[in-house]
């Protein structure tokens, strides 16, 4: 999401800043700001709602000087993209500001305590108790100060004790939130030294000549020095003009292993990934991660959706959901679906977008509608909205951009908060979407009662274990698939098999295959097989048959059996069979061709981490046909037309 460059050295630092952010514009943003210090300089700081020219337009009519200083580039999570919400964000005395990615999950609790000791807030982000969280550990060690000094004044006459240098507050103040954070402080209390520190988002530091950066990707500061470290979780870096020193949160010194970044410009916006649509895939860990941070409590199983307008009576009173999408998004919708009829027993319809109101779609004002959205900017799916709204529902978007058109007309909406995704074919927008649903499903399972507090604290549980999950598979079945394509990739037709909510998947799994490689592909209730599939199989045909297992769900292992079923009837027909099969699960071996596994989960979360090994096998059958993976033929990121 959100962009951050720092830098301190001899320069000007506002022209280093601004090219800088403007080489992260990619990753998304709604507001931009910088702060500007230097040696006897007070703090200068510039903001402004939407692009960074409206920034670049403010300190032309405006400028500010110094020669160290911070910018953000900010995608909205708490509070509206304003000038007043955008970064950074100062503490009470002015002196000192805060730039921030992540979540900060507690900071209603800090604010409260924060309010109770005099603390005045002026933005609606959780961004802001940050800085003022460090202004308050400044404050008591001051008063420790003040109070040994005196004490020691009446014996000796000491001279005052020094005050806490910036670097101990921000260790002390990081120790306190809770939830993901990547954090740049700088203050003009303390020239010449620009703070950050990392849990969760990434953070990287560059070392020039006699010159320091920081950013929130390598592309911000690849033009100034190819010398990278990448900020680890729980470290917090000091730089100075001087040099760059290294901590974990305890204060224990870390060393300092910089590396040679030998990316050219467009392969940093990659990551150093061949192709965006690689680099997204393996994104799908921090997509998760992101989507459900401040939504959840692990303490509790609770979850909150702060961005809904409709009352939780209303939702107690709504009789069904209508759920509207395209493409990917549609079968996320036809996912979700089965995650909101078996937790919150509400009756869900899954609709094309493109078709829904060429339907003629019956009125129902206590129906709800659910639409499903990357962009944001679909035509279909608005035009899919303004029926819904026209036939009395209320309207719900789960969308990857803030302030897109959908989320406008929307009366409460989830973000999925995946980052821009730049391939044509979706992979960590799904994988985020399939999370909104899944904590909407509890959401409203909570609210209309039909969950308890234990079962809703074991979902959660499960719901956290997904994003290691991934990395897990993403370590391990990568070359797997890279050798399926050695072996499959000159076959012309694939099928995918599903059942129940891994049904989903299986479409998806096709869709991948058929955009990026253009093998023909079809996916299909593994059930339906006898109704005509089965006459399509034959000795050249793999398909690829999805077989997991939740072990402490009874119907999930009926389904399971049924569907090794459908495996003996494509094997005894000469079909090759692909299973996807939870680890540890032997016995599938004996039956099929090649088996690749995932982690176990619960039943309602398999197919996020199911779809993860489909994407990757199309991508590889897509590179081993020599096919161009991130922009396929004869498609776009976002069909703004009908």
């Amino acid at each position: 999401m959100c962009g951050i460059v720092g830098y301190i050295g001899p320069k000007a630092c506002v022209p280093v800043i601004m090219e800088g952010l403007a080489r992260l514009e990619y990753r998304g943003y709604d507001s931009a700001g910088i702060a500007v210090a230097g040696v006897n300089q007070p703090l200068q700081l510039r903001r402004a709602p939407g692009k960074l020219r409206n920034l670049a337009e403010i300190l032309a009519r405006d400028p500010v000087h110094g020669t160290y200083g911070i910018g953000h580039t900010r995608w909205a999570t708490h509070g509206r993209p304003t000038e007043e919400n955008a970064h950074p964000h100062r503490d009470g005395t002015g002196t000192l500001v805060v730039v921030h990615n992540g979540i900060v999950e507690n900071y209603l609790q800090l604010k409260s305590a924060l309010l109770a000791k005099g603390h005045c807030f002026t933005s609606e982000t959780d961004t802001e108790i940050i800085a003022h969280v460090i202004q308050d550990e400044l404050d008591l060690a001051a008063q420790a100060t003040t109070t040994s000094a005196s004490a020691a004044d009446t014996v000796l006459q000491s001279p005052k004790l020094p005050s806490l240098p910036l670097e101990e507050a921000v260790r002390r103040a990081v120790a306190r939130l809770t939830g993901a954070f990547a954090i740049g402080v700088l203050s003009a209390a303390e020239p010449d030294k620009l703070v950050a520190a990392r849990m969760g988002p990434p953070a990287v530091l560059g070392i020039g000549e006699g010159e320091y950066f920081l950013a929130s990707d390598v592309p911000g500061i690849l033009h100034h020095t190819r010398l990278i470290y990448f900020l680890r979780d729980g470290e917090v870096a000091t730089l100075t003009t001087s040099g760059i020193t290294l901590t974990d949160f305890a204060g224990a010194p870390q060393v300092l292993h910089p590396q040679r970044i030998t990316w050219d410009p467009i392969q940093a916006e990659k990551a150093g990934y061949k192709h965006f649509m690689l680099k997204e895939i393996n994104e799908q860990p921090r997509a998760v991660r992101d989507t459900t941070l401040g939504r959840i409590s692990l303490e509790t199983g609770r979850v909150f959706l702060p961005e809904m307008r409709i009352t939780p009576d209303q939702f107690r009173s709504a009789t069904s959901i209508t759920i509207a999408a395209c493409g990917t998004s549609w079968h996320a919708g036809l996912a979700g679906k089965f995650m909101i009829e078996r937790l919150a027993r509400l009756p869900v319809d899954v609709d094309y977008a493109s078709e829904y109101r060429y339907r003629d779609p019956i009125p129902d004002s206590t129906g709800l509608g659910l639409l499903i959205t990357q962009s944001g900017e679909t035509a279909d799916t608005i035009a899919a909205q303004h029926e819904l709204i026209a036939k009395g529902s209320k309207t719900l978007a789960i969308c990857n951009v803030v302030g897109s058109a959908v989320t406008r007309l929307a009366e409460g909406v989830i973000t999925t908060n995946a980052g821009p995704e730049i391939g044509v074919a979706s992979t960590k927008a799904f994988t985020a979407q399939l999370t909104a649903l899944f904590t909407l499903a509890l959401y409203l399972a909570q609210v209309r009662r039909q969950i308890t507090d234990q079962e809703s604290l074991h979902l959660v549980t499960e719901l956290s274990r997904i994003p290691s999950q991934i990395e897990e598979i993403l370590r391990s079945v990568d070359e797997e698939c890279h050798d399926l394509a050695r072996s499959f990739s000159a076959a012309n037709d694939f099928l995918f098999l599903g059942r129940g909510i891994h049904y989903p998947i299986a479409l998806e799994g096709a869709l991948k295959l058929k955009e990026i490689s253009y093998i023909h592909a079809e996916g299909y209730p593994a059930g339906e097989m006898k109704h005509g599939p089965n006459a399509l199989i034959d000795e050249t045909l793999p398909v690829v048959c999805i077989a997991t297992q939740d072990p402490n769900d009874p119907s999930s292992v009926l389904k399971y059996e049924k569907t090794l079923s459908n495996i003996q009837e494509v094997t005894a027909r000469g079909g090759r069979v692909i299973a996807i099969a939870i680890q540890g699960d032997t016995h599938i071996r004996q039956l099929v061709e090649r088996v690749i596994h995932v982690p176990q989960n619960h039943e309602l979360l398999l197919p996020i981490l199911e779809v993860v090994p489909l994407q990757l096998l199309a991508y590889h059958m897509a590179i081993r046909r020599g096919c161009d993976v991130d922009q396929p033929r004869n498609l776009a990121k976002s069909v703004t037309v009908e």
